[in-house]
């Protein structure tokens, strides 16, 4: 028994400082010191608020937005899901501790035997048993401790997934209430080009009876009008698939949401000055990069548990319990009987699986760290594109502001000149469509706008704090 515990502590200490296996080394990722997208209208580059990025939806000042982004982020069925995956991590990292821990069973049992006449004197025996067996691997080399490094990297791989599901799902709901309103002001567009065509059809009516006009400029005029007076079932259509897609975002049944935002507002306005960030702080904030770096450490670890199996196993077991063929004398002293003893199994020969199994893992190692390569260099490109998006798109809605109000005073110059017989009804009839489509190119340009600093924040990686990780306390 001596022999045994010193065995045992030696095999203790010598396990506490040894583990199999490459240990874990966070990558870095090189990127530039600055966007490579230039500065200018409002976009400010250099460190972001991070509080701020985090709630980003309030620099848009709409208390009706607002208060969908927190319904989202209760009834969203995915984010719910993701929240189910850490609970299922979680479990999991128990189980993989509960391998450092010894096991015991309880046993127990009455057996009736009867032996044949021809082996001998025929005899009728019973024995009664009852014990404990425990045993308990002794996790020299750190396979058991390199798997609980696997499970812990991949209980932060759910939570930085619980982060990616809530970042898309921000930007999804603010970008389909922008739609909404979008499109809420393309349908106002629409009807009140088709008001003032309707008068201008009526107009060429009463010129035609009065002699002043003909036919050719009444069906030009009607059919102008007919033209967009077809646009607005479709913009109609587009809007209600908007206000559907948004109420499955929040997680209620489509048709609910119509009434909540059947009175149009002005599409939100991006606030003056926008703050971009550096590159650094989108790598180190982004949670798609974070979970493709956790599952990057998980794997690393399972190389470990892997180089565990090149070396020998030692087992520490032992038995103790109660035998006796009378019931009566069951529980006295001489009914007792124990066990106790170490073991040692080393695997000497299997045709090189154990090292083809480490040759696997280390492959996908290298393979997680290429797609941690490339969630960095996508999360770049999507950030750039972003910027450019929203500073050019800044620039388009200030030219078409200009051409929308030239076309306005054009089309009432035109319309003066026909109604005084100095123009042809031409002049009108393209004065008029220019009006309509410079106004509703000028209505998306203003929802696209916002939509890109939608996508900027989003590939930022804004819409969570440090202390949410779906995991409720």
């Amino acid at each position: 028994m001596r022999r045994c515990l010193i065995v045992l502590l030696a095999a203790i200490c010598v396990s506490a400082c040894f583990k199999a296996g490459p240990d874990y080394v966070r990558p870095d990722a090189s990127v530039a010191p600055a966007w490579h997208a230039s500065a200018g209208n409002g976009l400010v580059m250099g460190a972001a608020d991070q509080q701020e990025l985090a709630s980003w939806w309030a620099s848009l000042n709409d208390p009706v937005l607002s208060g969908l982004m927190k319904r989202a982020a209760e009834g969203n069925l995915d984010l719910k899901k993701a929240r189910a995956r850490i609970r299922e991590a979680r479990a999991r990292r128990g189980l993989a501790q509960t391998d450092a821990f010894p096991t015991l069973d309880a046993t127990g049992g009455i057996t009736r035997s009867r032996s044949t006449e021809t082996a001998g004197a025929r005899s009728n025996d019973t024995l009664f048993a009852a014990g404990f067996d425990a045993a308990w691997e002794l996790d020299i080399f750190g396979g058991v401790r390199r798997s609980v490094e696997a499970a812990d990297a991949a209980l932060d791989y759910s939570r930085e997934d619980w982060r990616d599901v809530l970042v898309s799902l921000l930007a999804e709901t603010a970008l389909n209430y922008i739609d909404v309103r979008t499109y809420q002001a393309r349908i106002a567009v629409a009807e009140a080009n088709l008001v003032s065509q309707q008068e201008t059809w009526q107009l060429t009516v009463w010129r035609n009876e009065a002699g002043l006009s003909d036919d050719l400029a009444v069906q030009q005029a009607r059919y102008n009008m007919e033209n967009t007076r077809a646009q607005i079932p479709a913009l109609r259509s587009s809007l209600e698939s908007s206000f559907n897609r948004l109420a499955v975002l929040l997680g209620e049944q489509p048709g609910r949401i119509q009434n909540e935002l059947a009175k149009a507002t002005p599409v939100p306005v991006i606030p003056e000055k926008v703050a971009a960030g550096v590159p650094a702080d989108c790598v180190r904030r982004r949670p798609d990069i974070r979970k493709a770096e956790r599952n990057l450490a998980a794997q690393t670890a399972k190389i470990g548990v892997a180089a565990a199996d090149l070396y020998p196993k030692f087992k520490l077991s032992g038995s103790i319990g109660l035998q006796s063929t009378n019931a009566g004398d069951f529980f006295t002293a001489g009914s007792g009987w124990y066990s106790f003893g170490p073991s040692v199994s080393w695997r000497i020969f299997d045709a090189g699986a154990v090292r083809r199994n480490i040759d696997i893992q280390t492959a996908l190692q290298e393979q997680y760290f290429l797609a941690w390569q490339s969630a960095v260099l996508g999360a770049l490109e999507e950030a750039e594109n972003a910027l450019t998006a929203l500073a050019e798109e800044q620039k388009r809605r200030k030219a078409l502001a200009a051409a929308t109000l030239a076309a306005r005073e054009a089309s009432t110059f035109a319309r003066q000149k026909y109604e005084a017989g100095l123009a042809d009804f031409s002049n009108v009839l393209e004065a008029e469509r220019s009006v309509l489509s410079f106004q509703d190119q000028l209505t998306q340009s203003d929802g696209t706008i916002t939509a890109n600093l939608v996508r900027l924040y989003k590939a930022l990686g804004g819409g969570w704090t440090a202390g949410s990780d779906g995991e409720k306390r």
